[in-house]
């Protein structure tokens, strides 16, 4: 990969790379860590990408795994969800409600949640990205809108 096409898809992608990491960790440092070592291995890969589409897949599936590799880790630390939803400054007070209403979703729950309505996958595409059964993407998508309406009606 040349320096002006890393240069470009990284730029590209890097809020989406760190959003993919954040909501499976929930953690803004290990989210930066990741997105890092996810931003090398592109650099550092001889893949021949067949379009934007296929490099976005291929980022957002090495971001997945170097998330779960990063759970095995003895060092991992932890942030308050609270102060990271302060430090976004929300427009409205609904939308950090919303923000942690979300992150507080196991991340089975919380990951399918984002790549649907923020990425716009469809449940077909997410299967593939996390190597799941569409069935299985369907009905967690179903139980986080379900568990996400029982939190906020109830705040």
């Amino acid at each position: 990969m040349t320096d002006e096409r890393f240069a470009l898809a990284a730029e590209q992608w890097m809020d989406t790379i760190f959003r993919v990491a954040y909501s499976y960790t929930r953690s803004r440092e290990d989210a930066d860590d990741v997105t890092q070592d996810v931003l090398l291995q592109l650099y550092r890969t001889e893949k021949d990408f067949r379009s934007e589409e296929h490099v976005k897949r291929w980022l957002i599936r090495c971001t997945i795994n170097r998330c779960k590799t990063l759970f095995r880790s003895p060092w991992r630390r932890h942030e308050s969800l609270e102060d990271y939803a302060e430090s976004l400054g929300f427009e409205q007070a609904d939308y950090t409600a919303l923000f942690l209403a979300v992150m507080r979703l196991e991340k089975h729950y919380r990951v399918p949640l984002y790549l649907h309505y923020y990425e716009g996958y469809t449940v077909k595409e997410i299967a593939q990205l996390l190597s799941l059964p569409e069935n299985t993407v369907s009905s967690r998508l179903h139980r986080a809108r379900a568990k996400l309406k029982q939190d906020l009606t109830e705040e």
